[in-house]
């Protein structure tokens, strides 16, 4: 339920109007459009968070580039033009997440990460509601941050103890668009689902993301793939928006059945659907109350208890015989347990 635009990548060219990229910007050249404050625009009239992700280096900047050659003794690059512009992006959009990136070749001294996080806590106009990520010099990562993203793709094993996000890319290769993309490269509904669970079941968020073209086309498949998704929330959404952790996470048994909670209410999400339509879970302690039923199913669903006193045994609808199997990723709703 956020979304986040990259405001400037590592080469520099802001989706803004930037005083300070003269000339390589998006309203200067190109589509001469202010492209982060529309979409921030049109994200809140549908009620989603707006992420703003920004890089800190940049890779040609003849200032960056002589800093670097000083050994980071100085700092023109951060006073002249880094930090200025994530102060007017700050001042000017009011995100309600700040993405910090490229921040990996120098401390967290010559960013001026921590006065600026000062400010942004205690004086600027989202000191109350933003959030910001854990990259904000070296050696920051996975230690210092409001959640961890700790490095691209990143999965835990397990439970952490503080608040992470998976940031992934549909295109397996690249964050950018790429015209030589092949089908083979491309996540499959699926493998996104699968990832989707596996993050929230251990306490993530899921950031996924879609390189669009340079006119600002989000190519078909990656509309299909995202469609996809969508249609998965639209019935399994209970099981995955606000949740929480459960005490157990998946089954030992195998790692296609993944556990999240709202209150007292247990979902199972399995991710292959059993060959003779009975679930096996371990984890869960039933009662003679407890009550299961199917996201998007209607009408209550037989169980029975694997062992005395723990796991269940759940017969699922049945499915129409079919050479394919069937889509990926059913939730069921346990009650009571």
């Amino acid at each position: 339920r956020y979304v986040v635009l990259t405001t400037k990548h590592h080469e520099g060219f802001t989706n803004w109007g930037s005083p300070r990229s003269w000339n390589w910007n998006s309203v200067d050249i190109g589509p001469h459009r202010d492209l982060v404050g529309e979409l921030g625009e049109a994200l809140r009239e549908r009620n989603l968070r707006y992420g703003l992700y920004h890089s800190l280096m940049e890779w040609f900047n003849p200032l960056y580039l002589a800093d670097k050659k000083n050994g980071f003794k100085t700092q023109n690059f951060v006073i002249k033009k880094m930090m200025p512009e994530l102060y007017d992006l700050v001042l000017k959009y009011k995100p309600d997440l700040i993405w910090s990136d490229g921040d990996w070749e120098a401390p967290d001294s010559y960013w001026n990460s921590t006065s600026f996080l000062a400010w942004l806590y205690n004086d600027s106009p989202v000191k109350d509601t933003v959030v910001v990520n854990d990259r904000w010099c070296n050696g920051c990562s996975c230690r210092h941050g409001g959640f961890y993203n700790c490095a691209d793709k990143y999965r835990p094993g397990t439970l952490p103890d503080h608040k992470w996000e998976m940031c992934s890319s549909i295109d397996k290769l690249s964050w950018g668009y790429r015209s030589n993309m092949s089908i083979a490269e491309v996540m499959d509904e699926a493998s996104i689902i699968e990832e989707l669970v596996q993050t929230v079941s251990l306490g993530g968020n899921y950031l996924l993301n879609v390189g669009p073209t340079k006119e600002g086309v989000i190519v078909p498949i990656f509309q299909e793939r995202l469609l996809a998704l969508g249609r998965w929330l639209d019935v399994n959404g209970e099981a995955i928006y606000e949740s929480q952790p459960w005490r157990v996470q998946m089954e030992n048994s195998t790692d296609t059945v993944w556990y999240t909670s709202k209150g007292p209410v247990v979902y199972a999400i399995f991710l292959l659907w059993p060959r003779d339509s009975v679930l096996k879970l371990c984890s869960p302690v039933p009662c003679p109350a407890t009550r299961v039923t199917m996201l998007g199913y209607a009408g209550t669903l037989k169980w029975q208890e694997e062992s005395p006193g723990k796991g269940l045994l759940i017969t699922l609808p049945y499915m129409l015989p079919s050479p394919l199997p069937p889509q990926s990723g059913w939730a069921v709703k346990l009650e009571g347990v």
